[in-house]
């Protein structure tokens, strides 16, 4: 071999190594930056595991806090932020009931409008109807009137296609339960005014003033022949429609867009009452349990944000914790960390995660049911909300990771609130002289329980663990569904205009 042959080897394999050497720091540097942004990824997702932390002592010592603040709110204490509120609703339905009767259950971003024909006792519900109606979302954040015009224009169109198999007796103007699940002052069973608007509404006008006067002046300029005879509010109107198919249900459970719960109470433990006893010696008080606040609720930054950037900051707490309105906002804001911190979706953040609301909590939960080994549904579902066409396995796996965590948080916390009202009432124990377990029902309703299994399971459980195996036993857990619309129609039966009459 010549020299200058000798000499250009050299030259190639010395190009070769020189080549081998930055490919390898590079590769190097690659795996430097991917074990970094793994780092921070676990940081990420370690902070919010133990911010999101709910250990049973912490969920009990969150029930003797709904306990407390459920007392200070019966005292009409003016800082509780549980409200109370007296429903003036002091008998609920006995199966008697008969009759044509409407309801309009306005409970979020959709209201419902049924009718139903009563049969009494032995014949119940002969017949029902009814119609889900979605509200524009510019009517959420408009004025009174256009909101309840819109409603009222819905209601008219349903009752131009009742059927023969409604009777409506000649001479007799038709009757409404208006099922208004916002916070209100309720001044009698048929009239309260509103305290403020809660789940995403934020609407010029009405706080303050009558909701069943704003609907009935709506209806008159509909040309609608309608009266309210019951303003109910939705946990309420569950209580009862599921007293009506169970005698033993003693408090109701709202978990869709927003929450509340309702208990049946003694007169003689309302020190705010001031009016006259009623005959049946209870009283329903509609807690407004949204608004339960406690330093033993588990925040984090990402609750502290949400927060400030509501329509109503510092308000409804509990409610941004576990409700269907918020669940899958959480998760946004978490992906998003993991996005800008390590980089979970690639170099560049989704434009689209940045959007406030853009992750719904039904896609939530289509994400945490994917049972599919690569997650491919997971996958599918960030392509189609976030615009990110493509994820890695790890980055779905973590996806699923935070919504898990949130979702059992939210569940967890909603569990200590209903074994809160179960220790008001004396039901959170076995007796202590012996005497038989009487049977406690929790009716609940609500899209977030009823579709996000895997929520509504982790909700049972808990309870379940906080009571104790034996007390466990004597208490059901059970759907109710569209309780809080037949509710209404119960209890504008139960106080219709004509009742005195028959």
């Amino acid at each position: 071999m010549g020299k200058g042959a000798v000499v250009g080897t050299v030259v190639v394999v010395c190009a070769a190594a020189a080549a081998a050497v930055v490919v390898s720091r590079r590769r190097r540097r690659r795996l430097e930056a991917e074990d970094e942004r793994k780092r921070k990824a676990a940081a990420v997702i370690e902070e919010v595991e133990q911010r999101f932390s709910t250990p049973t002592a912490l969920l009990r010592g969150i029930a003797d806090a709904m306990v407390e603040e459920m007392e200070r709110g019966l005292r009409a204490d003016p800082h509780a932020p549980l409200k109370m509120v007296i429903s003036y609703v002091d008998n609920l339905p006995t199966g008697d009931e008969h009759g044509l009767f409407y309801a309009l259950d306005l409970g979020g971003t959709n209201f419902r409008v049924i009718r139903v024909q009563l049969g009494g006792r032995e014949k119940r519900v002969v017949k029902q109807q009814y119609e889900e109606v979605s509200i524009p979302p510019h009517l959420m954040v408009g004025t009174s009137t256009e909101l309840f015009d819109f409603i009222a224009a819905e209601l008219e169109k349903f009752v131009r296609t009742e059927g023969k198999d409604f009777h409506l007796p000649e001479g007799r103007q038709r009757e409404l339960g208006f099922t208004f699940s916002f916070p209100v002052h309720q001044t009698s069973i048929s009239s309260g005014t509103l305290i403020k608007w809660t789940k995403g509404f934020s609407i010029n006008g009405t706080v303050g003033e009558d909701v069943v006067a704003e609907l009935s002046r709506a209806m008159e300029r509909q040309g609608l022949d309608m009266k309210v005879t019951a303003l109910v509010n939705d946990t309420v109107g569950t209580l009862a429609g599921g007293r009506y198919v169970d005698n033993d249900v003693v408090a109701p459970v709202i978990l869709g867009t927003g929450t509340n719960a309702a208990y049946v109470e003694h007169v003689n433990a309302i020190p705010k009452w001031n009016g006259l006893l009623p005959r049946s010696g209870n009283m329903v008080i509609n807690m407004e349990w949204g608004n339960f606040r406690s330093d033993n609720l588990p925040h984090s930054e990402y609750d502290t944000a949400l927060d400030f950037e509501s329509l109503n900051p510092g308000e409804q707490v509990y409610e941004k914790m576990i409700s269907g309105m918020y669940l899958g906002e959480i998760v946004r804001r978490i992906l998003l960390k993991l996005a800008h911190d390590a980089s979970l979706f690639g170099d560049v953040v989704p434009p689209k995660l940045e959007q406030l609301f853009i992750l719904r909590t039904p896609d939530m939960s289509a994400m945490h049911h994917d049972t599919s080994h690569d997650l491919k549904h997971l996958g599918a579902k960030l392509k189609d909300i976030l615009g990110v066409p493509d994820t890695s396995l790890e980055a779905r796996y973590i996806t699923l990771h935070v919504c898990d965590l949130v979702a059992e948080r939210g569940a967890r916390l909603a569990a200590a609130g209903i074994y809160g009202i179960l220790k008001k009432l004396g039901k959170d124990k076995v007796p202590s002289d012996g005497s038989q377990k009487q049977r406690t029902v929790i009716a609940m309703d609500g899209g977030l329980y009823e579709h996000y299994t895997k929520f509504s399971a982790c909700l049972e459980a808990t309870l379940a663990g906080l009571l104790g195996e034996e007390a466990a036993s004597s208490v059901v857990v059970k759907l109710a569904n569209d309780g809080s619309g037949m509710g209404a129609v119960l209890l504008a039966a139960s106080h219709s205009q004509y009742a005195e009459a028959e």
